[in-house]
């Protein structure tokens, strides 16, 4: 118990000479040892890292998961070191609606069949995106998280160990300054007594004295020196292995592009996939929804030739003959009655009569087949 207290007493000593040395230097009033250029830089440097990963980190998880309710769940269970339960993805719960809801209306009517058709692409997607999400969480979050975590509260710890010995070193310098100054002065202004043998032995005491207190400054001086030489080492290497830590967010930072890259690859061919088999079954729901529509909605008298005819009347009225059209998007042709695309390229395109108004026949060299319109911009 007593070496506890005595212990305690003694840290608390040093820490309040530490206040006081830290204090004057911010006022001006004492000297501070400056660390090397190369030090400041490299401290520098890992205070940029360190900011610039928390904000990185930070906004990627809002980027991933836009729900702050839910980002503090999963902080939670990875402070519990509990795996999260697994999570329905927006994609997939709007999917699952919509078959529902073609149950309810009739998965045989051409809109339960349309739902059916939506939700299950709508399901796809939401499992491409349950997949980036766990890719770029093993990837590229958790590497973040583990610098900031394990490799910077090391680097933060042996700074602060090292902002320690810098202060002990100072007031080790001062401590030896104001001996100096005091073995100069009795030095410089003896006693006028000391002829008499009893001052005489008190001004030599006093100059031993002084003499002593000088000699065990310049000993503290040298092994407060030596540690922090000792901790600016350790520090210094550590901060050099900021270098690594660039590396091997780079190579996670490349790790989550491709995860992206892949996503939203497969998202655009879920849509496209989506698109073709909507314009296949366009003509039908076209057709239903036309004949149930109003006839002041159509604007005319219904042709003599149905709804389908008017239809595709009112879709060829823009395209007279034979024109140019730009591809907005490339598109592989599922059969061989259609024709491949690629973005930006120039095609001839015409209609005929009886087509799917939703389609065009494009040329392209001694190369036809269908077309999908809304891959086009029609040049006049």
């Amino acid at each position: 118990m007593d070496f506890n207290v005595k212990k305690l007493a003694s840290d608390a000593g040093v820490f309040f000479t530490r206040a006081v040395q830290f204090t004057e230097e911010k006022l001006g009033q004492a000297e501070k040892t400056e660390l090397d250029p190369h030090l400041e830089n490299l401290i520098t440097r890992a205070d940029c890292t360190k900011n610039w990963t928390e904000k990185i980190l930070k906004q990627t998880e809002v980027l991933l998961q836009p729900n702050p309710s839910a980002r503090i769940e999963e902080f939670i269970y990875d402070k519990l070191d509990k795996k999260l339960p697994s999570r329905t993805t927006n994609a997939e719960l709007l999917g699952q609606y919509m078959l529902e809801a073609a149950i309810e209306f009739g998965p045989e009517t051409p809109y339960g069949k349309t739902l059916i058709t939506v939700g299950e692409y709508q399901k796809r997607l939401g499992g491409a995106e349950r997949e980036f999400l766990h890719t770029s969480a093993a990837t590229f979050l958790s590497p973040l998280r583990n610098f900031l975590e394990g490799d910077w509260r090391t680097i933060s710890k042996e700074r602060r160990l090292l902002e320690n010995r810098r202060l002990d070193l100072d007031i080790c310098k001062a401590r030896l300054k104001k001996a100096k100054q005091a073995e100069a002065k009795a030095a410089a202004a003896p006693d006028f007594q000391e002829t008499r043998p009893r001052n005489y032995v008190l001004s030599a005491s006093a100059s031993a004295l002084l003499s002593e207190e000088v000699d065990k400054a310049e000993h503290e001086l040298r092994v407060a020196q030596t540690e922090f030489d000792r901790q600016a080492e350790v520090t210094r290497l550590l901060l050099e292995g900021i270098s690594s830590t660039h590396l091997n967010h780079l190579r996670c930072l490349q790790d989550f592009a491709e995860a992206q890259a892949t996503y939203y690859a497969q998202c655009h061919h879920y849509m496209q996939d989506l698109q073709r088999e909507l314009n296949r079954s366009g003509f039908i729901c076209r057709h239903c929804y036309d004949s149930h529509r109003p006839q002041y909605l159509l604007g005319h008298s219904p042709s003599p030739l149905g709804p389908v005819t008017l239809a595709m009347e009112q879709s060829q009225l823009p395209i007279t003959g034979a024109r140019k059209a730009r591809v907005l998007y490339d598109y592989d042709a599922h059969d061989t009655s259609e024709l491949s695309l690629l973005a930006d390229e120039l095609i001839t395109v015409y209609t005929v009569p009886g087509m799917d108004p939703d389609w065009l026949i494009g040329e392209r060299g001694n190369e036809k087949g269908k077309v999908p319109v809304t891959y086009l911009e029609l040049l006049s």
